[in-house]
C-alpha cells in the first residue's frame, strides 16, 4: 500500500498535492530509491505537487544498470505525466547530477534547481577518483557476501535516523543497490557540470551537509559557476543529509521555492 496519494508503483512513480500547485520533482542518490524522499514528499504535498520515481538500477528498475540517457528520459516522463510541464527539481548526490544534466537541455521546464551532494565537478583529479570509487564498487559489490555487508550497513544507517516508523520501513523494503555507485561512476567522469550548469539561467539552491568534505570543498566554485545561486549548510550531517535532518532540509526547499521561483499566474 502507497504511504499517501495517487502513487503508480509499477511506473517507479509517486506523485502527490494539488495537480494545479507548483511542482517539486525529485531525484534520489546512488543506492537508494524514490522512497527516500518520502520526509519531503509527505511534508510539502499540502502545498506543493511532489512527484519522485526510480533512476535506472533502483528500486522497480533493479535489473538495470544506470545509465544517464535513460535517467534523462524516466525524469522527462515524470515531468511530463505528473506536473503541468515544468517543475522544481531537487536531486541529491547521483541525483543532483542528472538534474543538472536535465536543466541544462531542457531550462524551460525547470523552474529552479535544489542540488545536495553534487558539488565535487568530476573532472581532472576529480575524474581519475570517480573512476577509480567506480571501479572499487563494482569489485566489492560483485561478490553476494560485499553486497549484503553494505546492504546491512545501509539498513543499520537508516534505522539509526529520527524517521517516522513508516518511512524508514519503506525505505528498507524497498532495498538498496550498491552496485549502481560503481555502474554511475564511468558515466559522470569526465562530464563538466559545472560547465553545464553554467548554462541554466533559473535560481539554484545549494544545500550540503557540514560533514560531507568532498562536497564542500566545491560548493563555493560550483555556485559561482551557477547563474543565480545561494549556498546553505546543514549543521552536523553528512552526504545524505535530507534524511538525517529530514525537518530542516524541507524547511529550506519549502523557503526556496516560496522566496526563489516565481510564482505561478
Amino acid at each position: 500500500m502507497p504511504l499517501f496519494g495517487d502513487s503508480r508503483e509499477r511506473d517507479g512513480v509517486d506523485v502527490d498535492g494539488p495537480a494545479d500547485a507548483q511542482a517539486i520533482v525529485f531525484v534520489h542518490g546512488a543506492m537508494f530509491t524514490r522512497t527516500m524522499w518520502l520526509p519531503q514528499r509527505r511534508a510539502l504535498a499540502d502545498e506543493f505537487r511532489v512527484a519522485a520515481f526510480d533512476l535506472p538500477g533502483h528500486g522497480v528498475y533493479a535489473d538495470e544498470s544506470f545509465r544517464m540517457e535513460p535517467a534523462i528520459d524516466r525524469l522527462a516522463e515524470t515531468i511530463e505525466t505528473t506536473t503541468d510541464g515544468s517543475a522544481v527539481l531537487v536531486g541529491l548526490s547521483l541525483g543532483g547530477y542528472v538534474a543538472t544534466e536535465y536543466a541544462s537541455r531542457h531550462p524551460e521546464a525547470v523552474d529552479g534547481l535544489v542540488l545536495t551532494g553534487s558539488s565535487a565537478n568530476p573532472v581532472r583529479g576529480m575524474e581519475l577518483a570517480t573512476r577509480a570509487n567506480g571501479a572499487l564498487t563494482r569489485l566489492l559489490t560483485r561478490p553476494d557476501v560485499g553486497k549484503r555487508a553494505v546492504e546491512r550497513l545501509a539498513t543499520r544507517w537508516v534505522r539509526n535516523r529520527d524517521l517516522e516508523p513508516d518511512v524508514e520501513r519503506a525505505i528498507i523494503e524497498a532495498g538498496f543497490y550498491p552496485k549502481q555507485f560503481g555502474d554511475a561512476g564511468p558515466d559522470v567522469a569526465g562530464v563538466d557540470f559545472r560547465e553545464k550548469l553554467s548554462t541554466y539561467p533559473g535560481p539554484t539552491l545549494i544545500i550540503n551537509g557540514e560533514n560531507d568534505k568532498i562536497m564542500r570543498r566545491g560548493e563555493r566554485a560550483h555556485a559561482a559557476a551557477a547563474q543565480d545561486a545561494r549556498i546553505e549548510v546543514l549543521e552536523g550531517v553528512g552526504h545524505i543529509c535530507n534524511l538525517h535532518r529530514p525537518e530542516t532540509y524541507t524547511a529550506r526547499i519549502r523557503n526556496f521555492v516560496r522566496q526563489r521561483v516565481a510564482p505561478r499566474r
